[in-house]
């Protein structure tokens, strides 16, 4: 990963997998739209 303190803060987040997608301090992982949608309608 060329981005050391991205993969910093996957780790704080306990996810090390991608996309991690963080709104409003809610992570949502994976390309879940529903989710996506519900959080950013909000």
């Amino acid at each position: 990963m060329a981005d050391a303190s991205a993969l910093a803060e996957l780790g704080r987040l306990k996810h090390m997998s991608t996309p991690v997608t963080l709104i409003d301090g809610e992570a949502v992982v994976g390309f879940d739209v529903p989710n996506l949608r519900a959080l950013l309608s909000r």
